[in-house]
Order: C-alpha cells, then structure tokens, then sequence
C-alpha cells in the first residue's frame, strides 16, 4: 500500500505499482466510442500511462495536456490517459481541449485497472477512484518508469517520464 496525500490529509492506495523492470499486466478498459481495448491493441508501442482520478479536476486536465503535447513529438509512443470517468466526459474534455495525440481510457465499469495496478484509492474522500500515477514501459511491455504522485494535487514529473522513453 502506497501512502499519499490529499491536501495534505493521509490517504492510501489498496497495494504497490508494477516494479519497474515488470511486464506491463494486461487490462481492458473503454474507449471513447465505447468499445473495449486492451494492451495487445498497443502491441509494438512504448506507452506513458498517465492515470489520474478526474478530468474535472485542473491538476489530472493538465497532465492529460501536457502529455498530449509531449505525445506530438513522440515516436513509436502512445499516450494513455486513465481514470474512473465516463467515456463521454473523457471525449467531451477532448473535443473541447484540442486533445488529438492522447487517447482517454475508462475504467469506469469495474476498476479492475486501478486494483490490478495497485493504485486505486483505499481511504478517504477519494476512495475508488484512480491515484495519480505515471507507468512508462517500453515496446514489449517492460516498465522502464513509475511514479506514484505523493501528494494528489501535484503533477507529475514529466520530464522524467519522457526521458525514461530514451
């Protein structure tokens, strides 16, 4: 169990983030359109799993930004943005935001995702929902980098994301 923060307040995670040096465990999740996708769908493709708890939140909408702009200039690589949110608010902040390079993901009908992962929320106001957590693997899967944000309202670091991608 990873023990983070929520402004300040403890809260923790029901279990621990992959190792890095892992395989990246399978998972399907829903896709904007409402159809399920799984990682063999991303077979050959570095990945940066940005998970987050809400996209109506101004910390979670900035990374799934700054992460689409980074995904401009990526090669080989997908960007996956996951959380708890409906399909349709996930595609309706695309559609407002400009966001092309940058695929949202539910994992609203179950939260396999967030328990498979370690990274759901156990306590707190927030219990249920996704941690914020950064997962970067290579193009067969293995976890290269991740990060468990300590405190929820903080953003992730990027720059060390997408340098664990070179």
């Amino acid at each position: 169990m990873a023990n983070i923060t929520l402004k300040g307040n403890p809260i923790n995670t029901i279990g621990e983030l992959p190792a890095v040096g892992s395989t990246l465990k399978d998972f399907e999740l829903v896709k904007n359109d409402l159809s399920k996708t799984s990682l063999k769908d991303f077979s050959g493709s570095k990945l940066v799993l940005n998970i987050f708890p809400s996209l109506d939140t101004g910390t979670c909408a900035a990374s799934v930004r700054n992460f689409n702009k980074a995904a401009a200039n990526l090669e080989n690589t997908k960007v996956l943005c996951i959380s708890r949110d409906l399909p349709f608010a996930q595609g309706r902040f695309c559609g407002a935001e400009g966001i092309e390079n940058a695929i949202t993901l539910s994992d609203f009908n179950t939260g396999k995702f967030g328990k498979d992962y370690g990274l759901e929320i156990a306590n707190g106001p927030l219990q249920g929902v996704h941690s914020r957590v950064v997962i970067v693997a290579d193009e067969n899967g293995k976890i290269l980098y991740t990060e468990q944000v300590p405190e929820i309202v903080d953003e992730p670091n990027y720059d060390a994301a997408l340098s664990a991608l070179k």
